[in-house]
């Protein structure tokens, strides 16, 4: 059956496996560190809460038969190791059936995770790696070659991701059309990294190179992943490159590395390893082949809603179509937004605040606050109150369900919450009155940045929370 397998692209498939498991790593060890507070039994959103509201075919997740803070940890934890035992090549250490079910198990965790996060999980990448997480169980390890149709289903995912990215661009605002939205994109984005502010003061020109070339990749390059090689490994090649350039401007948790992972599956490099699969390993067992077809059929059947979802005037964005994320539609910033508004939480222990009231910042980890401090860089890691911080400056609606309860944490000194946070200005007890205010922030000019030292500027618009204490 040499239609089945594709042995030029063993390495490739080692690169992708091996990546893949690095990112399920940082995607469990995100959930270990970060749910008490967002959606534990004491959380802001309370799994228990939400599972009274749904049920196993809406949510499939093994949290319906039993939750406690304890297990949510047993799982993402296992999680955890499980990555790490893969990223370190243990599926290739046991037999074919053994290694997809290795690969089975952190994909059915991290839906169990998925489908309990509620809001906090509600983000493209996460069904993104589940996805590419089902592909990857019928891989295969050492003992086969790579089956070519995982690979060609690995390359449809990319596809998606990238063309409905660049449609969603086209069509949804005019400054894609224009050229012009990097003149704001690293500015207003949910979470600038450290190089942020210098890709925002690129001359107009380089910005609209930036565009034009985003544009190419991601409207022209995709088709060429399914022509022959070298040319679908080139296509592989300047999509790595373009996630790269993303990975220098911003953070977004793993969407960047997860798409330069699939990129990774398509790249053809027997001419660098002069290796197209070390030795001779016998034919797929007919079990492995039955599934892999299968497995194909599936794909193909359930993209049919993705495939009108990218044709249709009104594409939507990020979407799954079944509660196991199995087939999915994606896309990034169809608007992007011309100014940035940030939210700054503020505590005091004064009993009765007036206009002379000391109030303190806290300080987050990842988003803008302290306008002296240079962003800083955290993708691949979720930091996931940060960007819902984002969104919430948006609009109030974004926060309605945990921002309140947000609050009442600061006000009670909650430790798993301030655990999220990158200051607390109120180390020995908790704050009496905690209120929040909007702002209107800018990147600093060059001549603001050398006489103040400050990256960012910033001016009050309006109180977004008044002042409120426990019980009041």
């Amino acid at each position: 059956m040499e239609w089945f397998t594709a042995p030029e692209l063993w390495t490739a498939r080692t690169v992708f496996q091996r990546g893949l498991a690095v990112l399920y790593g940082v995607a469990f060890l995100s959930a270990a560190l970060q749910f008490r507070a967002l959606i534990g039994a004491r959380g802001m959103l309370p799994v228990p809460a939400f599972l009274r509201r749904t049920t196993p075919l809406r949510s499939p997740s093994l949290f319906h038969w039993h939750y406690s803070d304890r297990l949510f940890a047993a799982v993402a934890w296992t999680g955890t190791a499980l990555a790490a035992a893969l990223a370190a090549g243990a599926a290739d250490a046991v037999p074919l059936a053994a290694a997809a079910a290795l690969w089975l198990l952190p994909w059915l965790l991290y839906l169990s995770i998925v489908n309990v996060g509620q809001t906090w999980y509600a983000f493209g990448w996460e069904s993104l790696l589940l996805e590419t997480g089902f592909l990857a169980v019928l891989l295969g390890n050492d003992d086969v070659a790579p089956p070519l149709l995982v690979l060609l289903l690995l390359r449809w995912l990319l596809f998606r991701v990238e063309f409905g990215a660049g449609l969603i661009k086209i069509r949804g605002d005019a400054c894609w059309r224009k050229l012009t939205c990097l003149e704001h994109h690293h500015e207003t984005q949910p979470m600038p990294g450290p190089l942020s502010w210098f890709f925002h003061r690129l001359p107009r020109p380089l910005h609209r190179v930036e565009a034009a070339a985003n544009h190419v990749v991601q409207l022209g390059v995709p088709f060429l992943l399914f022509a022959p090689q070298p040319v679908a490994s080139a296509a592989a090649g300047l999509m790595i490159v373009t996630q790269l350039w993303l990975v220098l401007s911003g953070n977004f948790a793993w969407l960047n590395w997860l798409t330069i992972v699939l990129a990774a599956s398509a790249l053809d490099l027997t001419p660098l390893t002069g290796d197209p699969g070390g030795h001779p390993r016998p034919g797929p067992p007919l079990w492995y082949t039955v599934l892999v077809l299968a497995l194909t059929v599936l794909v193909l059947v359930r993209s049919r809603r993705p495939v009108l979802n990218l044709l249709s005037r009104h594409q939507a964005m990020n979407r799954s179509y079944d509660p196991f994320h199995l087939v999915n539609t994606y896309g990034a910033f169809g608007t992007v937004g011309r100014v940035r508004d940030e939210i700054v939480v503020e505590g005091t222990s004064d009993p009765a605040p007036g206009p002379d009231t000391e109030w303190q910042e806290y300080g987050f980890k990842g988003k803008p606050g302290d306008p002296h401090r240079l962003p800083r860089q955290f993708a691949p890691y979720h930091l996931r109150l940060d960007w819902l911080m984002w969104f919430a400056a948006l609009s109030p609606g974004y926060a309605r369900e945990w921002f309140g309860p947000f609050v009442e944490r600061l006000l009670a000194g909650d430790r798993d919450t301030l655990r999220l946070l990158g200051h607390n200005p109120f180390p020995d007890a908790p704050p009496v009155h905690v209120r929040a205010r909007l702002y209107r922030y800018r990147f600093s000019t060059w001549r603001e940045l050398r006489d103040t030292g400050a990256w960012w500027q910033r001016r009050l618009l309006r109180e977004y929370l008044p002042p409120v204490r426990l019980g009041g």
